[in-house]
């Protein structure tokens, strides 16, 4: 009897030792972990993980072995940490990063290999940082040219942005770093964003505002989504029964937490209810000013346990959030196995450098004569080196550091090849010739730190605007090349977080420099350093326009390549650059910014062009004009999905692989592709699909699917392109679903939206 006493006494012990081991063992599946570990928590322990202890920082369960969970912000690089409780800098010396081109410029490469690469890179080195989440990327669309924050999102078309997000978070999460996809939804806006109530159409909220969030989640499995500033049906976006509960968690059955923006929670009532899971951010010194510990009176903090305890809520809410989080943790810092982080490796400036070239979009590159070789005419890029004696860089964005600044994708780098540094460099080990001149030719500012984070070489500068100009001028006269940076930067009003843009000209008069330099010298190749489109009147005047967008820590290295011809230019606008901004929807309807209430509480601001945003607008615009002088007048600067190359493709006549589909079947359309030109390249083959017969408007065509195809002189290859039933669909309000019409379709195919090559009649059915 004692000897069985003893047996069943230890198989007791082990199996109570196996069973409080349950939610730590890796071999038990992840939901069986977690029901096992919500079982043991405390209520006060179920609160404290669904809000932050610090700026960036929630806690786990030390009782239980999780530990604290750290975001970071950086879309574009890893963020530096701040203190405990301030936004200062914590004066850290390891917590430097590699800087990768702003999501505008990952975008414009129009490659889903460059967008894996990114997110590969960037969960090394927020794993090396031990961080959990990763807040972004951002895939809000480009509905203006003025919204502050378009240079940290992927451009104005759903399906391109939806495209590139998907790789990038399945890249970033590979390394077990969460992506938290941000802003969701309807955040185009910076001014008054956390009062700005959308007023838009369930089909253009459905077609253009969420496809790329839709994708994030169904086929990325994102396992963060960040709540948007704003309000939608009067509901802030944060705690939103229609966008978290109705078409997040239930319509796409997203199992992932959603984060609130920072000082995005408003109510706790609506908190509970209305799907957040973890709390951000909420402006301690104002919400709870004396406290002692001021998180602890967050909305979902001491204020919501108190509503459980007096009986106002069981544990059901508070059960679901928590077993969110901690399938986070699972993901994230219980992920026993993980690959290991690296900080500022050579592949990772490798990545930064190759996205960043794939990305920089030749606009322009006229013909000019050339009297070296007896009058034929060249496009003026690439730089010919081998005739050129003196080269004259002109503007402040030559010198002034764009990684630091503009909100939270603001970066503390090791290094930053500034666009001068890097051709001078770059030149000068291929030729001994040339002689690099300078000229500021304007001020706009000469700040050279954010938060802290100071860097950079002073470029204060004492000359009048007048001076600068008169040096510039006279410098460029006899230039072989003036090659002018100019642009934005990412101060107030400009490319940055909290404000929209003003204005869609130039600021600081770089209209009147640039002017003033086209009339002594005909060489001018303007630089255009922004993420967002700027109104160009001179661009007649100038023969070379290039976008270099906020390229990162290798800009200097990366605009010299292709400005020198290394590298061929092969990005592709993801926007449409139009000539003035009352081209623009939004613009022309105007539909932006919204109205103030009676109360001056809150701005509705309604989408009066619905589902006509971008290149949709400018399409229907020129298919309505009664003159070809309307027409004229409609056509953007550079259209969407627009890029020159150093080399020349031609493509072939598309086939289809059938003429006929049904709800279940996909057509594949095959063209050949050819580089017709004298050196390397790439193209990007485009299919937009138009809807011949619809019982609701269309637009005259949309973007549903490409592939860029790199190529040797002379080398062809065939590109398929693949669309089912789901590349035919519109939105039908009426039933709330997506409904694709028996009839006539076209697909269109080109190299961007206004170089359409060929098309191909097919029938739905």
């Amino acid at each position: 009897m004692k000897r069985l006493l003893i047996g069943l006494s230890f198989i007791i012990f082990h199996l109570s030792f196996s069973m409080a081991q349950t939610y730590l063992d890796e071999n038990v599946p992840v939901e069986q972990r977690i029901d096992d570990a919500l079982s043991r928590m405390t209520l006060d322990e179920k609160i404290a993980v669904i809000h932050a202890q610090s700026k960036f920082s929630s806690p786990g369960v030390k009782r239980l072995g999780f530990p604290d969970f750290w975001t970071d912000d950086g879309p574009h690089g890893v963020r530096p940490d701040v203190l405990w409780d301030e936004w200062e800098q914590a004066g850290q010396s390891n917590d430097s990063c590699v800087a990768f081109p702003a999501l505008t410029c990952l975008a414009a490469t129009w490659n889903p290999e460059m967008a894996r690469l990114y997110g590969e890179s960037l969960g090394e080195e927020a794993l090396y940082r031990g961080k959990g989440m990763i807040l972004g990327p951002g895939v809000n669309i480009n509905r203006t040219p003025l919204g502050g924050r378009n240079f940290e999102y992927m451009g104005e078309d759903p399906w391109l942005a939806s495209r590139m997000v998907v790789p990038y978070i399945q890249g970033l999460q590979s390394k077990g770093v969460a992506a938290c996809v941000k802003h969701y939804a309807l955040n185009n806006d910076e001014e008054y964003r956390h009062q700005v109530n959308v007023v838009v159409s369930d089909r253009a909220l459905h077609e253009i505002y969420l496809p790329a969030f839709k994708a994030a989640v169904t086929e990325a499995k994102t396992w963060g989504i960040m709540g948007a500033y704003n309000l939608y049906k009067n509901q802030h976006n944060c705690h939103n029964n229609i966008m978290l509960n109705q078409i997040l968690k239930g319509d796409w059955q997203y199992d992932g937490v959603v984060v609130s923006d920072w000082g995005g929670c408003h109510d706790t009532d609506e908190a509970v209810r209305n799907g957040l899971d973890m709390e951000f951010g909420t402006w301690t010194d104002g919400l709870t000013m004396g406290a002692t510990n001021a998180y602890d009176s967050y909305y979902m903090a001491l204020p919501y346990k108190r509503m459980i305890l007096e009986g106002k809520y069981t544990t059901k809410e508070l059960d679901e959030k928590v077993r969110r989080v901690l399938r986070l943790f699972y993901r994230t810092t219980m992920k026993r196995q993980k690959p290991y982080g690296f900080l500022c490796s050579e592949s990772h400036y490798d990545a930064a450098l190759k996205i960043a070239q794939e990305g920089i979009v030749l606009l322009k590159n006229e013909n000019l004569p050339n009297p070296s070789k007896g009058g034929t005419r060249m496009p003026l890029l690439p730089l010919d080196l081998k005739n050129a004696k003196r080269i004259l860089v002109v503007g402040e964005n030559a010198i002034k550091m764009m990684t630091v600044g503009g909100g939270s994708s603001s970066l503390k780098v090791q290094k930053e090849i500034l666009p001068l540094d890097g051709l001078t460099s770059y030149i000068s080990h291929l030729t001994s010739d040339i002689t690099i001149d300078y000229a500021r030719g304007y001020v706009g500012d000469t700040v050279q730190s954010y938060n802290g984070v100071t860097v950079g070489r002073s470029i204060a500068e004492s000359r009048s605007a007048e001076e600068l100009l008169q040096e510039a001028v006279e410098k460029a006269k006899g230039a072989d090349y003036v090659i002018v940076f100019g642009g934005l930067n990412k101060s107030d009003y400009q490319d940055c977080e909290g404000h929209d843009r003003k204005e869609y000209g130039l600021p600081y008069g770089q209209d009147r420099l640039i002017e003033a330099l086209a009339k002594v010298n005909g060489n001018i190749v303007y630089v255009n350093i922004s993420g967002n489109a700027v109104a160009m009147p001179w661009a007649d005047k100038v023969p070379a326009i290039v976008q270099g967008w906020f390229i990162g820590s290798e800009a200097g290295e990366a605009l010299a390549s292709v400005l020198c011809g290394d590298v061929s230019p092969s990005g592709k606008l993801p926007f449409t650059w139009y000539q003035r901004l009352d081209d623009c929807g939004a613009h022309a309807l105007k539909a932006f910014p919204g109205n103030w209430r009676d109360d001056y509480k809150i701005i509705d601001e309604e989408y009066k062009e619905g589902i006509y945003v971008g290149y949709r607008w400018t399409d229907r615009q020129q298919q309505n004009a009664k003159s070809q002088k309307q027409k004229a007048q409609a056509k953007p600067l550079f259209a969407f999905g627009h890029g020159l190359s150093y080399t020349t493709f031609k493509l072939g006549k598309p086939t289809a692989s059938r003429k006929q589909l049904t709800a279940d079947e996909q057509i594949t359309f095959t063209v050949s592709v050819t580089n017709t030109g004298s050196r390397a390249g790439a193209e990007t083959v485009q299919l937009y699909i138009s809807d011949k017969k619809c019982s609701v408007d269309r637009p005259v065509k949309e973007l549903k699917a490409f592939q860029k195809v790199f190529l040797q002189p002379g080398e062809s290859k065939d590109v398929t392109l693949t669309i089912g039933r789901d590349a035919l669909s519109f939105y039908d309000e009426a039933n709330s679903q997506w409904t694709a019409e028996p009839g006539d379709f076209e697909a269109l195919i080109g190299t961007s939206s206004d170089q359409i090559t060929d098309k191909v009649v097919f029938t739905y059915y």
